[in-house]
């Protein structure tokens, strides 16, 4: 028998990721995700081992006014295994956006380990709209480096934030 949740219980989904930047691919899914739950955690990752165009904290500032919109979404910054951070927010969904079939094996992975270390979270897959299958959040930095044209791509903060960044190609 299946176990119910509680009417008056949040159901809560956790969409962990780096979100450097955070991309509308992203947007889109947090949006389409927000529908779903009461509250919805953009969960970003903090990696010691992984060079970012910006700090954790600069990620967290751009995500809210990007999703400023949205009141059942929060944005917060973790370090360690998703599934901890899962299980003391009391998140019963992991989230994990699709682009592409490229993505589909490494999605796979995630959601098994998950499963294996939190059996009572599931792993929900959301595919992107067909309109951002080719964007992710390197390609948006590869534009910006290059002065590219970014709208459509990315909320205004982040276009904002990456001008400043590569303005007058500052970095290279």
């Amino acid at each position: 028998m299946a176990k119910k949740v509680k009417a008056t219980a949040a159901r809560t989904a956790v969409y962990p990721g780096s979100f450097d930047p955070i991309t509308l691919g992203h947007v889109d899914i947090i949006e389409r995700v927000a529908r779903t739950f009461d509250r919805v955690i953009v969960l970003i990752a903090r990696s010691p081992d992984k060079q970012s165009l910006f700090t954790p904290e600069i990620r967290k500032t751009l995500i809210e006014k990007s999703l400023a919109h949205l009141d059942n979404v929060e944005v917060d910054i973790h370090e360690g295994l998703t599934t901890d951070y899962a299980n003391r927010v009391g998140a019963m969904v992991l989230v994990r956006g699709l682009r592409a079939v490229v993505d589909f094996e490494y999605e796979v992975y995630m959601a098994n380990m998950s499963a294996k270390l939190a059996p009572d979270i599931e792993t929900l897959l959301v595919f992107a709209r067909p309109a951002y299958y080719f964007l992710s959040s390197r390609s948006v930095k590869e534009v910006a480096r290059h002065q590219g044209e970014l709208s459509g791509l990315v909320p205004s903060p982040v276009q904002d934030a990456l001008l400043k960044i590569f303005k007058k190609g500052k970095k290279k």
